[in-house]
């Protein structure tokens, strides 16, 4: 017969679906609070429960194995102690089982069954945390509960999930005890339980319905490539074969569309175009866009605007290629990865005839005269608002695809032209550069935004250097501002290169200063750009604000009673008949070594350059200021 003990232990695990090991540790941690807290035992000593599986418990005490014992709440005698350790020793540390009253104190019971609650509740949030983080990303059933402010409560069995409006699908109405079919988005760990997102709005909801719905999906023989989707509205779904010998399309439409109907009533009545992929990239944008019919493709692939589809379609497909808002060629845009330019043949036509007097469309009057004869004779029609018949709609359809080829093939040489100049500055900027991403340079955020297509700032160093014009371009189409691109060069300044450091060697011991015998006076050439009345000057060192700069020369003292040189005589005499000056005499430059990264505001010396003022009549220092972002120039001012 079973214990009471081992019936309340089993409906705690069947009920709270939790293995035996987590309740049982819940048991045996509140008991071992409980007799911490009948007994008044402290925080240092070590307590230990044991449950049999009988539901007898023992509790364990850690004790100190001593000769004679004088608290028996910390201390055990040897005897004692090898009862149950029976290599134990004195001065041990043991644990031996304690006698427990049959009741615990009404505050230790009350404790142990917070302590059971808690945890269990605890291991109960983990077991649902585990259980739904492993069905993110798949398909659930739940029960609406309520519907507050547009977010829906859902009932999933032991949890609860929320499905926020930006989740939902447009036009769905949602009531109390409604089975609906989600998606699980996100699962996240909350103090209260699993915070679980529910979504029928994302486009992995349409993969996930139509592996249920299509058997080859889920076995592999059909592969989902891509998925555009604006939900309650229309979605594009590129499905290609892995298996020869199986229609991708036939088999997601199913036999009289019954597989594709059962997706659509799902999702609320929303149209689906399965599109069969193709490695060509002409040919998928083709199929992309249909039911539109296409004349003619052009792809492109700009430094600035990526890659670009040009696509031309017959005028009375026009707005069937573009669809309603623009939402056929937004969801081909999505689907394919190409950026979608739609033509009409009408307009196209007209573009390419209104420069035919320019380079390199002059050159089709004397290629092709016929074919430009007609194409006039037709533009005059078309001027004159007469009807144009299909095949003179032919015929201008020719003449665009040849103009719009040759328009290609100049701007594709001048794509190239850049590309081979920005290859050769390429090798200039440091290796470094190419893995710092644009944000190092803390520039604002409109010029980020502009800045998107390029990846890091080696890149942006190569457009400064190679393709200033582009950049610029690139700028104010991006709404960046007129003084963006001179925000970007201080920001590039600021973020400086610098050469490895090499180790200083060390310094040579002093040696004893030699005696200095008479010399020749200096060559004329020595300091060419001093003022000769500086040259006289027996101090030559001069200070800058506070900090002191190193002569650049020094006249060496004559030996007493040496006789001097006409030149050293005449320069002696120059000088004791001015006031010294301690300024200096020659430009120095001043410059700061260069390293990948963020300069250091505090303690950074900007590079100066010390130049003799002839007003004021000693020597100045120059330093170079930049501007903020505002400022045009760098200002250049004497200190």
């Amino acid at each position: 017969m079973k214990s009471d003990f081992i019936l309340a232990f089993n409906e705690i695990v069947d009920q709270r679906s939790l293995s035996r090991e987590v309740v049982m540790e819940a048991l045996s941690q509140a008991l071992i609070t409980a007799y911490k807290r009948d007994a008044n035992i402290g925080t240092n000593q070590q307590v230990e429960a044991r449950i049999e599986p009988t539901g007898e418990a023992r509790i364990y005490l850690e004790k100190e194995v001593v000769e004679s014992v004088e608290s028996e709440q910390t201390e055990v005698s040897l005897e004692e102690a090898r009862k149950h350790v029976p290599d134990a020793q004195i001065g041990d540390t043991v644990m031996v089982p304690v006698q427990t009253s049959a009741n615990f104190g009404r505050i230790a019971a009350q404790t142990a069954k917070q302590v059971i609650l808690q945890r269990i509740r605890e291991a109960e949030r983990d077991a649902l945390y585990d259980e739904f983080v492993e069905r993110e990303g798949d398909l659930v059933t739940g029960t609406v509960q309520s519907v507050s402010h547009g977010t829906l409560t859902i009932s999933l069995g032991r949890a609860e999930a929320v499905m926020p409006k930006q989740h939902q699908i447009p036009g769905e109405k949602y009531r109390p005890h409604d089975k609906i079919r989600a998606y699980v988005a996100e699962v996240k760990r909350n103090s209260r339980g699993p915070q679980i997102v529910l979504s029928r709005a994302h486009k992995n909801m349409l993969r996930r319905l139509l592996e249920y719905e299509v058997p080859e999906i889920y076995n592999g023989q059909v592969e989902i490539k891509n998925i555009a989707r604006e939900a309650g509205y229309r979605s594009k779904v590129a499905v290609a074969a892995l298996q020869e010998g199986i229609d991708p399309v036939g088999a997601c439409v199913g036999m009289r569309g019954i597989r594709i109907q059962n997706i659509v009533k799902e999702l609320h009545e929303e149209k689906i175009d399965v599109i069969e992929w193709n490695p060509d990239p002409a040919i998928f944008i083709a199929k992309a866009l249909s039911p539109a019919r296409i004349s003619d493709i052009l792809l492109e692939e700009d430094l600035d605007t990526g890659r670009t589809a040009t696509v031309i379609v017959p005028d009375d497909q026009l707005s069937l290629a573009i669809g309603r808002e623009g939402q056929n060629a937004r969801l081909a845009a999505k689907l394919t990865g190409w950026r979608i330019d739609i033509k009409s043949v009408s307009e196209a036509a007209e573009n390419a005839f209104a420069r035919l007097n320019e380079l390199p469309l002059n050159a089709l009057r004397e290629e092709m005269p016929a074919l430009i004869a007609e194409v006039e004779r037709i533009m005059e029609k078309k001027q004159a608002n007469r009807v144009i018949q299909p095949e003179e709609y032919k015929t201008l359809t020719d003449f665009v695809k040849v103009a719009e080829r040759r328009l290609q093939s100049v701007r594709e040489a001048s794509r190239s032209k850049r590309r081979e100049a920005m290859d050769k500055v390429r090798a200039l900027v440091p290796e470094r550069a190419y893995r710092m991403p644009i944000e190092e340079l803390e520039l604002d955020e409109d010029i980020n935004k502009a800045l998107a297509r390029i990846e890091n700032v080696g890149e942006l160093m190569v457009r400064l250097l190679a393709d200033e014009e582009n950049l610029a371009r690139m700028l104010e189409q991006g709404g960046a501002g007129d003084d963006a691109l001179e925000a970007i060069r201080y920001a590039v300044d600021d973020l400086v290169i610098r050469r490895p450091e090499v180790e200083a060697p060390k310094a040579a011991p002093a040696a004893p200063e030699p005696v200095v015998e008479a010399v020749p006076a200096p060559a004329p050439e020595v300091a060419p750009k001093l003022p000769q009345e500086l040259m006289a000057a027996p101090d030559m060192t001069g200070f800058v604000g506070e900090e002191e700069v190193p002569p650049a020369f020094v006249e060496p003292e004559p030996v007493p009673g040496a006789p001097l040189s006409p030149e050293a005589e005449e320069r002696r005499k120059e000088a004791a008949r001015r006031k010294p000056s301690k300024e200096l005499g020659e430009p120095v430059f001043e410059e700061d070594e260069f390293e990948v990264g963020r300069r250091q505001k505090k303690g950074k010396r900007k590079p100066r350059e010390l130049i003799f003022d002839e007003e004021r009549g000693r020597v100045v220092a120059r330093k170079h200021r930049k501007g903020g972002r505002r400022r045009e120039e760098w200002e250049d001012f004497l200190e």
